[in-house]
């Protein structure tokens, strides 16, 4: 671990468990660990993590952002540069999230609001607990979704369903985000982390590049339509089957054995 920080980083084999940890205030986060969290992540995936956990320490996951101090509504008082903190901090890290090379698991107890419900459901598989929440509570704040909330939330339940969490900033628990498509699993709020885990241990023994490419397949055939997505499956077929992951699973096929993928 990085010790007494905002943001803890642990490798559990070739898993990278990234915590936010900032308990007393819910895990509200600053501009700094939006910035700070593409750097921690991509350090990891570069000495060999094949999947990624975002959590958050104790009871919730994440309240959204920090409120500033003065308490001065940043759109005001000038004392925050929005566009600037949407430029260089809020919207990198969701297109980064975006375009991970790895799975992204999303291990979730409490609250997860405002932009912390953007971070939670960012991930590819979102495991939360029976009491958390998925709360969208920027109108409450005169504000707008953001760190890709729209898009996030619209494309999992539909346009009316979004709207409505959206506009009336209501708390949708657990088993309703589920049965809205919203999350991947529900489970005990004490088996959280634990299921996290057996889910990225999974993945980051399968074949990485394979992994990175039905992620962004997926991504096309939401916003581009059918005919783009038939380019993206011809042009992701091509790729994955110089690799020597293919091969691995081939052959092993073949000789009637699990495959051992290297994630090359």
């Amino acid at each position: 671990m990085t010790g007494e920080q905002d943001i803890l980083v642990e490798r559990i084999g070739a898993v990278a468990r990234v915590t936010l940890n900032r308990p007393a205030q819910m895990n509200a986060f600053t501009p700094q660990m939006m910035l700070d969290l593409p750097g921690l992540i991509q350090a990891e995936i570069d000495s060999g993590a094949r999947a990624v956990i975002l959590t958050g320490a104790g009871d919730n996951f994440c309240a959204g952002a920090n409120i500033a101090p003065t308490g001065q509504a940043p759109a005001t008082g000038g004392a925050v540069d929005v566009r600037g903190q949407m430029d260089d901090c809020y919207n990198p890290l969701a297109r980064f999230f975006a375009a991970l090379p790895v799975p992204l698991i999303t291990a979730v107890k409490g609250a997860a609001a405002g932009g912390g419900a953007s971070l939670a459901l960012s991930g590819d598989i979102v495991v939360v607990g029976r009491s958390a929440y998925v709360m969208l509570a920027f109108a409450l704040r005169g504000l707008v979704p953001d760190v890709g909330a729209t898009w996030l939330v619209a494309s999992a339940v539909g346009r009316l369903r979004a709207l409505k969490m959206a506009l009336l900033a209501e708390k949708m628990f657990a088993p309703e985000a589920l049965a809205a498509g919203l999350v991947s699993e529900v489970v005990d709020d004490d088996l959280v982390l634990a299921r996290a885990e057996e889910i990225a241990t999974r993945l980051a023994a399968m074949p990485t590049k394979t992994l990175a490419a039905i992620r962004s397949q997926v991504q096309v055939a939401i916003d581009q339509g059918f005919e783009a997505s038939l380019d993206a499956e011809r042009d992701n077929q091509v790729m994955v089957s110089l690799t020597r992951d293919y091969r691995e699973g081939i052959n092993a096929f073949k000789e009637k054995r699990r495959p051992v993928f290297t994630g090359e």
